[in-house]
């Protein structure tokens, strides 16, 4: 074999293996690219780190949030939701990108008030079959400002919510709670 033959078929091997990394590393930056802007626009996974939404939700479980839908209509009354804490809980020491997740009880304009273990809205008992317990708290009937919600957990009386730190407003919502992916046991849709 003439010698600059072989220094030609080694280039070319050489040149292969260069594109191929090209190409994977082209390939992971557009991975990554996609991730992040999926999870920043479209959906993002959390973890449930407490108990306040017993029996729906349980310490530990795994979701997928979608942030897509609340960008043409704002969340309705039954939607779980995770959010930014508002202002008064950061007041009381949460940082500002530590999530919560409630369900929406009251829109703008409604009337909210807890009596004899039951939620009303609007003077109406709620039907509420997905909660842990009766709420053992009264509340005085308050009216959801514009542009905010108010929240509560499914576990009625273990729940930091709109009782306690005021109403949600909707530039605080991240997303609504939409599907379960862990345990394998529960998963599906919310």
């Amino acid at each position: 074999m003439i010698p600059h033959e072989s220094d030609a078929k080694k280039e070319r091997a050489s040149l292969k293996v260069w594109r191929s990394w090209q190409e994977n590393l082209i390939l992971i930056a557009i991975a990554l690219c996609l991730a992040f802007l999926i999870r920043t626009f479209i959906a993002e996974p959390r973890y449930i780190p407490s108990d306040s939404m017993l029996p729906t939700l349980h310490t530990g479980d795994r979701l997928v949030v979608e942030k897509i839908s609340y960008h043409f209509h704002p969340p309705i009354t039954g939607d779980i939701i995770v959010f930014q804490p508002p202002a008064e809980l950061q007041r009381r020491g949460y940082p500002k990108d530590q999530a919560f997740i409630k369900r929406v009880i009251g829109q703008p304009g409604e009337v909210i008030s807890v009596a004899s273990g039951k939620v009303y809205l609007n003077g109406q008992p709620l039907a509420e079959d997905y909660i842990a317990e009766p709420p053992n708290q009264p509340y005085q009937p308050v009216k959801v400002p514009e542009d905010e919600f108010f929240v509560m957990g499914d576990n009625r009386n273990d729940s930091n919510d709109s009782r306690y730190w005021g109403f949600l407003p909707r530039k605080n919502v991240i997303g609504r709670a939409t599907f379960r992916f862990w345990p394998l046991d529960r998963i599906g849709f919310i």
